[in-house]
This record gives structure tokens, C-alpha cells and sequence, in this order.
């Protein structure tokens, strides 16, 4: 079983998602264990997923997964996890935080991870992947000009979302490359937005956590509209090898209980004065609090993702460094939990 290992990033003081080697030989299996740490059964991974509708799926426009949705769960009033402090010390109690997004450019890239938003009918191509067994087969409505992070010349995750509204799924792909007519990539996702329904237990995604990407980043169009109203996702330098739900793959050998696996929820202090802060801060500052972080990937300590925007202020994201990992604590969401094969929340 391929496991996505991002260890080497932080020993190679790298930043951002760090995925360098996306599938470096893990523990067999890692067990899945319930957000306040009782382990839980073993899934059997069932055949690619298709991103068909839940019964849960709600009509209506096409945002970051149902109202429903764990991403989209206020979790300001959940209780705090047990081991919240060590695990916080282990990703970094005096570590700042980190917008790793912005607006202009960064070694001649945009700052983030960005997202193409592909047209209605829009041509398909094949897509040959490197983890074919934990990859959505596709295929993916891959444009000719398609946003690739950190530039078409990158050499590090060079991830490519691709968003379509009209037919509400996002097609999410690690370390895509342009080949020949069609595209290759380390592996692949597909999400109906729609839906609640989670990869197989035990696969990655286009990242380290099994989760969407796209529906964890900070995105201008949400500032603007002044909330964001579903979880961030953040890096951390260490995990464990195992996972909490909604997340459905490890990416560590170590099993220190200190580390955090993937999945972690965590939250901003309710008590950390944000009221100072310039709007743009502010508004993600506040989403923290009340949808919280979800830990997805290895690599920089509290490395908040978004997508680049020119609208963004790199003055005002700046507020978010004056963050530090002791303003943040880990929080039990097993509460939440209706099924550990669906990303649907009680209520």
C-alpha cells in the first residue's frame, strides 16, 4: 500500500504542502481511529469512487460540499481534545502562523495553490497516474491553459484543481504533469460537491490526508463576501501514521501519540482578540474559530493553504504571523461523527 510521506520535507527545511515524496513506504496499514482516539474497525477499500450523490446531497448552488458536511461543522463549541497540548507542541506551540497565499508573485509563481475553473462541456483528457490503485480513473476536464502551483515549471507538488460549477465537482490532481495529448500525475480525486461520501478508507487523494484540497482553502471570493464558512487547511511538520475521521490516509512511520494525524481538527482560541486585525485577516481569523483548521499534508508548522488572488492584501494576510501555535487548540469532533465512511455531521 502506497503511503504518501512528507517527512523529508521538513528535514530538508521546505515550506508549503511538502509532499516531495509522495508515497515512501509506510506501516501496512494504519488504523483509523475515532477524532477522540478509540479505535474503530477496519474499512476494506471499495472500488474507485465515482463522486455519486449521498442521500445527504442538498440541491441548491454549488459550494464546499452539503450544509452537512463536517468541513462545513461549527466546531467553536465542541470540546477540547484530550492530548490538545502535546499535540500542539508537537506541530509548534511558538511556531507563527503562515498565509501561504497571496497576491502578485513568489520565485515567479502565484502565491497558493490555484484553481481553474473549467467551463461547461468542457473537453476531457486521459490522465495516467502513478498510484493508480488509490486514484480516481477520470477523466479530467484538464484545460490546455490549466493553473499548475508553483508555476508550469515547478519541480515541487505542483498540484492542479480544477473546479466545475455547472456540474458541481472538483477534479484534483498531485504532481501533474502535461504528456503527450493527456496529463500524468502521482495521483488523482474526484469530488461532487454535493455528496458527503469519503474516498476509500485507506487511500490518499491529491493529498497527504485523502481529503479535497479545494474545499480547505482560503479563497478571495469568500473574503469578499465577507465569510468563510468551512474548515482551512493547514501542514504541519510531523504526523503519525495514522488517520481521524474525515481523513482516510496516513502519511508518517512514526507512531508517537504526541504527533498529530491526519485529520486533526483544531480551532483558534475563542479568547484571541481578532477585532484589530485588517478585514481580510480577520474574516479568516474568524472562520478558524468557528469552523477550525483540519490538518491535510506534512511539511512548514501552521502553513495556512489558499488560492492566489491579485485582490488579496500581502499587508493585511500578514496580520495572520502575529498567530502562533499557542493560540490554537485541538478539538474532539467524534461527536460529529454519523458514519466513518461519510463526511455527514449529526444535527
Amino acid at each position: 500500500m502506497p503511503r504518501r510521506l512528507a517527512a523529508l520535507t521538513a528535514a530538508l527545511g521546505l515550506a508549503a504542502c511538502g509532499s516531495t515524496a509522495p508515497n515512501a513506504a509506510g506501516p501496512s496499514e494504519p488504523g483509523f481511529v475515532t477524532p477522540g482516539g478509540t479505535a474503530a474497525p477496519s474499512v476494506s477499500a471499495a472500488a474507485s469512487p465515482k463522486a455519486a450523490a449521498s442521500p445527504s446531497a442538498t440541491a441548491g448552488p454549488c459550494g464546499v460540499f452539503p450544509a452537512n458536511s463536517v468541513w462545513r461543522a461549527d466546531v467553536s463549541k465542541l470540546p477540547v481534545h484530550r492530548s490538545s497540548g502535546a499535540l500542539v507542541n508537537s506541530i509548534g506551540a511558538a511556531a507563527h502562523m503562515h498565509p501561504d497565499f497571496g497576491a502578485g508573485l513568489w520565485e515567479g509563481a502565484p502565491i497558493g495553490i490555484p484553481v481553474t475553473t473549467v467551463k461547461p462541456g468542457q473537453k476531457t483528457v486521459k490522465v495516467t497516474f502513478e498510484y493508480a490503485g488509490e486514484s480516481d480513473k477520470g477523466p479530467y476536464p484538464v484545460t490546455a491553459d490549466a493553473k499548475v502551483e508553483g508555476g508550469r515549471s515547478s519541480d515541487g507538488d505542483r498540484h492542479v484543481i480544477l473546479y466545475d460549477a455547472a456540474g458541481c465537482k472538483v477534479y484534483e490532481l498531485y504532481a501533474a504533469y502535461p504528456a503527450g495529448s493527456g496529463w500524468r500525475a502521482g495521483s488523482g480525486a474526484i469530488y461532487d460537491l454535493r455528496s458527503n461520501k469519503l474516498r476509500p478508507a485507506g487511500w490518499t487523494s491529491a493529498d497527504a490526508a485523502g481529503l479535497s484540497i479545494f474545499a480547505g482553502l482560503a479563497r478571495y471570493e469568500e473574503v469578499a463576501a465577507g465569510r468563510i464558512t468551512h474548515a482551512l487547511r493547514i501542514t504541519v511538520p510531523r504526523s503519525r501514521n495514522t488517520y481521524v475521521w474525515p481523513a482516510r490516509h496516513a502519511a508518517s512511520n512514526s507512531s508517537d501519540a504526541a504527533l498529530p494525524p491526519m485529520g486533526l481538527r483544531l480551532r483558534l482560541k475563542a479568547g484571541v482578540d481578532t477585532s484589530k486585525m485588517p478585514t481580510q485577516a480577520r474574516i479568516i481569523a474568524e472562520a478558524m474559530k468557528k469552523y477550525g483548521v483540519i490538518v491535510a499534508d506534512n511539511g512548514s508548522p501552521w502553513y495556512l493553504s489558499g488560492a492566489p488572488d491579485d485582490r488579496w492584501s500581502n499587508d493585511a494576510l500578514r496580520a495572520l504571523k502575529n498567530l502562533q501555535g499557542s493560540d490554537f487548540e485541538a478539538v474532539d469532533t467524534g461527536g460529529l461523527m454519523v458514519d466513518k465512511n461519510s463526511g455527514a455531521i449529526r444535527g
